[in-house]
């Protein structure tokens, strides 16, 4: 067995008013994101149909994915041949997009660690326990979400108490 330094958790989520968890992955923290990317959006629904990324996921075998299911990947330029100030015709789009992906996947994150304690060690120990724990609270998330939505509760306040009560 090798030792792994750390964890990282590979999501997809909405870039909405509520950020929805649609696919996720947890491997040790070096794994690449693009590399890690496929399974992910092979998970998706078929609906979206915009992907916001970072410049890392212009990646070939993301490219032919991406186009097998009708997404369209928009992302920071690649700084190599583009120079800053970007001022083609799309940078402004892309800039708004940029920041409503940061926002949303940052935002989620630290709500997430919140309601989870994830700003600690995880209580687990291997690969296979820490991603049912992982995975399993990206699900009680999922649940609390559509349980406040049939309900029509407030689907942004509360969540951490209802789940630490449930």
């Amino acid at each position: 067995m090798a030792w792994v330094y750390g964890w990282k958790l590979h999501l997809v989520a909405s870039a909405a008013a509520v950020w929805i968890p649609l696919a996720a992955l947890l491997t040790p923290a070096n794994a690449a994101d693009n590399q890690e990317a496929p399974a992910l959006i092979r998970e998706l629904p078929a609906e979206p149909r915009f992907l916001l990324g970072d410049a890392h996921y212009l990646d070939s075998v993301l490219a032919t994915l991406r186009e097998e299911r009708g997404i369209i990947l928009v992302t920071t330029h690649n700084t190599k041949g583009h120079p800053y100030p970007h001022t083609d015709p799309g940078v402004e789009g892309r800039r708004v997009l940029h920041e409503t992906r940061s926002l949303a996947i940052e935002n989620f994150n630290e709500q997430f660690k919140g309601i989870f304690d994830g700003h600690a060690s995880v209580p687990t120990r291997g690969l296979c326990a820490t991603r049912r724990f992982v995975l399993g609270a990206i699900l009680v998330y999922q649940l609390t979400l559509l349980y406040q939505y049939l309900t029509d509760g407030d689907l942004r306040v509360g969540l951490k108490a209802f789940i630490k009560t449930a």
